[in-house]
């Protein structure tokens, strides 16, 4: 839900400007974004890592470009037109061991 109010807080993207709009992704969790953030979001795939805060920006054509999934592709490309900020789980600068042992995790599951 996007909300207003009326302290200015750092942008949670570009730590540059200040703004009152945010929202809440996770409980307790508040994302500041200024203008020219959501302006950003019309060109590049921004993700933000919901454990430690980094950014990830990336240009849409090349994410879309470089993906060798063809579904994952497809999904990607219908939201190239969309302004999204995408929130993950955890980052490869947190715990790679924890993210590529979830991911064998998640392998084993989907062979059962």
């Amino acid at each position: 839900m996007l909300d207003l109010n009326n302290r200015l807080e750092p942008c949670s993207i570009c730590k540059h400007e200040y703004t009152t709009i945010h929202l809440e992704s996770t409980s307790g969790w508040e994302i500041h974004v200024c203008a020219s953030c959501v302006e950003a979001t019309k060109y590049n795939f921004i993700w933000m890592c919901l454990n430690c805060g980094k950014i990830y920006i990336r240009p849409k054509s090349l994410v879309i470009k470089n993906i060798n999934d063809y579904e994952l592709r497809k999904a990607y490309a219908r939201c190239a037109n969309m302004q999204i900020i995408q929130g993950l789980d955890m980052c490869m600068e947190c715990d790679p061991d924890r993210l590529f042992n979830s991911m064998n995790v998640m392998k084993i599951e989907a062979q059962c």
